[in-house]
C-alpha cells in the first residue's frame, strides 16, 4: 500500500479521534485561533486514517498538533517533518523502533566490516552516476558516455572519488540555460527546489531504514558527527536523480522561481514517482523499502548487493 504524504501550509488544529487524523481550520480565513482552545476552530474539515499516512509536513507556525496524534503517527511509522521560517525542512521525527528484531539488526549493522561497507558504497555510487547519466540524456537528448564510463570504473569505497568528478560535470550540464549554476544549499535557484525535494526523499529513506530495523545514524560512508541520518544520506544517493528530473521539469514550466505552494504540491509526488527496481515497476516509496530491506540482508550476510533502482 502506498502511504500518503500530507502537507500543511495553513493554520490548523490537528488531533486524533478513533485512529483518524482530524483536521480543523480557524473559524474564519485570516483569523488567528486561540491555540490553547480547540473550540476556536470551526468544525472538522477532514479526517484521514493514520494508518494511510507515511509522511506529514508541517509548514506553518500556527499549526497545533496534539500529543495523542504524534504518538499515533509515530506508532504507525510515519515521518513527521517540520519546516522553518524559510519553508525548508528543519526537523524530522521518526520512531525509536520499527522492527521486531531491531536489536539483532543493529548489532549486524554495527559489526559490518570496512571492506563490506566499501563494497556497498561502490555499488551506491555506480548506480547514482548511471542514473545521473540517464537524467542528462533526458535533459539534452544525447548520450553522455563519459558518465557511463565513470560509473563502470568506480572502485571499492570510490577510492578515485568519481562521485565528485561526475557531480562536477552533471551540475554543469543539467540546467543548460542557467549560466554558472552551482549546487549548494544556500546557492541560487533552483537549489531551493532541490533542497526541498531532497528533504522529502531523505524522510522517505529514513522512514524505510527504521522500518527495516536499521539505525539511520550509522552510515556506510557518511560519518559527520553532527548528522543523525548518515545512513539515510548514503542510501538516498541513487534516488536523488529522480528528484533532479522533477525539478528540471518544474523549471521548464515555471522558470527559476521561489518555492511556492503550487510547486510544493508538485514535489509531494516524489513518493509515488514510478521507478524500475529488480526488473519491475514500482512507486519510489515502495522501492526504497526494497532497498533498505536488501541492505539489512547485506549486513546479515544474506546478500552481497544492495537492490537499487535503475532509470530507464
Amino acid at each position: 500500500m502506498i502511504k500518503r504524504t500530507l502537507y500543511f501550509g495553513n493554520p490548523a488544529y490537528l488531533s486524533l479521534r478513533l485512529k483518524q487524523l482530524v483536521i480543523k481550520a480557524p473559524e474564519e480565513d485570516g483569523d488567528l485561533p486561540d491555540f490553547d482552545n480547540a473550540k476556536s476552530y470551526r468544525a472538522v474539515v477532514k479526517t484521514i486514517p493514520v494508518e494511510d499516512i507515511g509522511i506529514v509536513i508541517l509548514d506553518n507556525k500556527q499549526i497545533t498538533v496534539t500529543q495523542g496524534l504524534l504518538e499515533e503517527l509515530i506508532d504507525n511509522n510515519c515521518a513527521v517533518i517540520t519546516c522553518g521560517s524559510n519553508h525548508l525542512p528543519v526537523g524530522l521525527m521518526l520512531p525509536l523502533y520499527g522492527n521486531t528484531i531491531q536489536n539483532e539488526r543493529f548489532r549486524r549493522q554495527l559489526d559490518a566490516s570496512l571492506p563490506l561497507k566499501k563494497q556497498l558504497w561502490q555499488q551506491t555510487i555506480q548506480c547514482k552516476i548511471a542514473n545521473q547519466a540517464f537524467v542528462l540524456k533526458y535533459v539534452t537528448g544525447e548520450e553522455h558516455n563519459n558518465m557511463k564510463i565513470m560509473s563502470s570504473k568506480v572502485k571499492s569505497g570510490d577510492a578515485d572519488n568519481l562521485e565528485a568528478r561526475a557531480a562536477a560535470y552533471y551540475w554543469k550540464t543539467i540546467f543548460p540555460d542557467k549560466d554558472g549554476f552551482t549546487r549548494g544549499r544556500d546557492e541560487a535557484e533552483p537549489n531551493n527546489l532541490l533542497n526541498y525535494g531532497y528533504a522529502i526523499l531523505r524522510a522517505i529513506v529514513a522512514r524505510a531504514l527504521v522500518s527495516s530495523g536499521l539505525l539511520p545514524t550509522l552510515g556506510i560512508h557518511h560519518h559527520n558527527r553532527y548528522n543523525a541520518y548518515c545512513l539515510a544520506d548514503d542510501i538516498m544517493e541513487p534516488y536523488r536523480p529522480y528528484v533532479d528530473r522533477i525539478v528540471y521539469d518544474i523549471t521548464r514550466e515555471y522558470g527559476y522561481t521561489d518555492l511556492t505552494k503550487e510547486i510544493k504540491v508538485r514535489m509531494l509526488s516524489i513518493p509515488v514517482v514510478e521507478v524500475s527496481i529488480g526488473g519491475r515497476r514500482s512507486p519510489l516509496m515502495v522501492a526504497v523499502s526494497q532497498t533498505t530491506s536488501s541492505l539489512a540482508k547485506c549486513f546479515n550476510g544474506e546478500l552481497r548487493k544492495i537492490i537499487y533502482p535503475e532509470m530507464t
